[in-house]
């Protein structure tokens, strides 16, 4: 990355953190449900709109309109602001993004259906569901896929097809028994082991928007270090500088990554 780009950023950044620090003491300084206080609160959400867009681009191959997401993960973005404490020491990036995070994942959790179903059995499902229910008071019993398919007038491969996307709609619960498999355990029962390294997934994405702000050089050299394992000497010969020249980018890193976001040991 070009250093003018970066420099750029870093300036961006680093204005945009003067401006959450200064109206965080603003709103601090106002009575709750006043005009002052409901106007710095505006500003707060405004001001940091960005970060829930660079949050919501990671989502963005879930196939949900962009803008949905970052009117969701906003109210991350509003509750982490309503819970913030300046005086605990960590900067309000660090702070939001994980509830950000969350507020996103619940989305996807409880609204968004388990499966992406094509738009032509989408439309389709509702044309059999009514088929459906007609000929099942016409006969009073459920109809043959064969019966829908000549009420509707389509092949029943369609109708099939429309049956077994619909189940996107009805997700099964972890702990339903499987059909015909009455006293087997659920599917909760028949999940793998727990992946260790599950909790760490929020800070790695912190980790990730921290280094970020780096140059390119210094990014490479810490993964390098932490993600490759190469010692500094190694890594000085990978890039061909001194070892003493490593070392110090390393703590112009630490120090540039502390600087911008202060993280409570």
């Amino acid at each position: 990355m070009p250093v003018a780009a970066t420099q750029e950023r870093e300036a961006r950044s680093a204005r945009s953190r003067a401006l959450t620090q200064a109206l965080f003491e603003r709103l601090g300084g106002c009575e709750k449900g006043t005009t002052e206080y409901r106007r710095a609160r505006s500003a707060l959400i405004e001001a940091n709109i960005p970060l829930v867009r660079y949050v919501a681009r990671r989502f963005h191959n879930r196939n949900e309109p962009m803008e949905d997401i970052v009117q969701v993960g906003t109210i991350g973005l509003i509750n982490a602001i309503d819970r913030f404490d300046p005086e605990r020491g960590v900067q309000f990036p660090t702070f939001a993004m994980p509830t950000i995070i969350g507020e996103i994942r619940r989305y996807f959790r409880d609204n968004v259906r388990t499966v992406h179903v094509p738009r032509r059995l989408h439309e389709m499902w509702a044309q059999v569901s009514g088929a459906t229910e007609d000929l099942t008071v016409q006969h009073g019993r459920t109809p043959t896929t064969a019966e829908i398919a000549e009420r509707l007038k389509v092949p029943e491969e369609e109708v099939l097809a429309c049956m077994e996307a619909g189940r996107a709609y009805r997700p099964a619960s972890l702990e339903a028994a499987q059909e015909r498999d009455e006293g087997m355990p659920g599917l909760i029962d028949r999940l793998g082991y727990e992946d260790p390294a599950l909790d760490s997934v929020e800070h790695r994405e912190l980790v990730r928007h921290l280094l970020v702000q780096l140059p390119e050089r210094e990014q490479r050299i810490l993964l390098l270090r932490y993600y490759g394992n190469l010692t500094q000497s190694q890594i000085s010969a990978e890039l061909g500088v001194s070892q003493m020249h490593v070392s110090r980018l390393l703590t112009r890193s630490f120090a540039r990554l502390r600087a911008a976001n202060t993280i409570e040991a």
